[in-house]
């Protein structure tokens, strides 16, 4: 058997976990033969391939980033995009796809099984916002990079009595705000899930001055205001999957906290820095377990598939049920970490 693997959407830290764990097993277990497409969906798109062996895969699990390349194409927006798919699959000799990637990634794969493609899905996202699984590979990556972010923002913090917000990814789900904010011993967590209001914050800031501490807030890049002011600022055209790239959350706070307060502050946007970078040993543990798990799927012809992390196991779950809705933060989550606000 001939399988294609691809990685798209955002880089994210543990990807070449997967694809090592996918091929290694593939080889050695099955006697499989691989191939890599390049650049997410353009790969089979175009018919951009690469070799794909136990060679290629050597000294790439502690690696960032994917060695097969991404990007966010959305075949289902080209012209005849699904036959070209389809066509291209065929003359390579693929007679099965590894798809790994998150929302989008997997709403293109989930469309083609639908479409008689042979595919398994792995999730990946730094949000952790799929559904269908406990958690996601590079998400454990991005929270530490924010936390260790956070610890050190506190000492500069503290020497000029200044507040500091902390912007950090999150679209519609404020995961990595809130784990990295609690970890980091953070004031205040805004995520888009629980719309805030300024004149709260703004008071939060003054009680934590108040106790000779100085604020750290951190906010996910999708929050919004109570007011509907749409403080969140969107930069860029559509995306060929209909998103805007967020950005500017941070530096509004940080303006309004300041005009308000009158205490100095300052943002901090950790941007891709927090999906950059060597993975976490939980995060190439999970991916390597993804990886096991898909090729397996393959092996035992089951397709239109996820996997998925279940309390301790990893699981075979409908491509639909990652895809279908996303995870986000409950209100009494985000609730009960409002005791170490302020």
């Amino acid at each position: 058997m001939r399988v294609g693997v691809l990685t798209g959407g955002g880089d994210c830290p543990g990807l070449n976990a997967v694809i090592r764990a996918v091929v290694r097993k593939g080889v050695k277990e099955h006697g499989f033969e691989f191939i890599g497409f390049r650049d997410g969906w353009k790969g089979p798109l175009e018919g951009i391939t690469m070799p794909l062996g136990i060679e290629e895969c050597r000294g790439i699990l502690p690696r960032g980033g994917t060695i097969l390349g991404s990007s966010r194409t959305n075949p289902f927006k080209v012209e005849d995009g699904v036959q070209r798919i389809q066509d291209n699959l065929a003359e390579a000799g693929v007679d099965a796809l590894v798809a790994i990637g998150g929302e989008d990634t997997l709403g293109v794969a989930t469309k083609l099984a639908d479409l008689g493609v042979k595919v398994v899905g792995v999730p990946k996202t730094i949000d952790n916002d799929l559904s269908g699984t406990d958690f996601t590979f590079g998400f454990d990556t991005a929270v530490n990079i924010a936390t260790e972010a956070i610890d050190r923002l506190h000492t500069t913090a503290e020497s000029h009595h200044r507040v500091l917000v902390v912007e950090v990814m999150g679209r519609h789900a404020g995961w990595i705000a809130l784990h990295a904010g609690l970890a980091g011993g953070a004031s205040i967590v805004l995520i888009p899930e629980i719309p805030f209001d300024i004149d709260e914050v703004c008071g939060l800031v003054q009680r934590r001055f108040e106790s000779k501490y100085a604020p750290i807030l951190v906010v996910s890049e999708g929050a919004v205001p109570k007011d509907g002011t749409g403080m969140t600022l969107a930069s860029g055209e559509l995306d060929a999957f209909g998103h805007v790239r967020l950005g500017g959350i941070g530096d509004r706070v940080a303006k309004e906290i300041e005009d308000r307060t009158g205490a100095e502050a300052r943002a901090v946007v950790l941007g891709h820095v927090q999906r950059g970078g060597t993975p976490t040993a939980f995060d190439r543990w999970l991916a390597t377990r993804f990886g096991l798990q898909a090729i397996g799927a393959v092996a035992d012809g089951e397709f239109g598939v996820m996997v998925a992390l279940r309390g301790k196991d990893i699981v075979r779950v409908p491509l639909i049920e990652g895809t279908g809705e996303l995870k986000v933060v409950s209100p009494e989550e985000y609730e009960e970490a409002r005791v170490f606000f302020g």
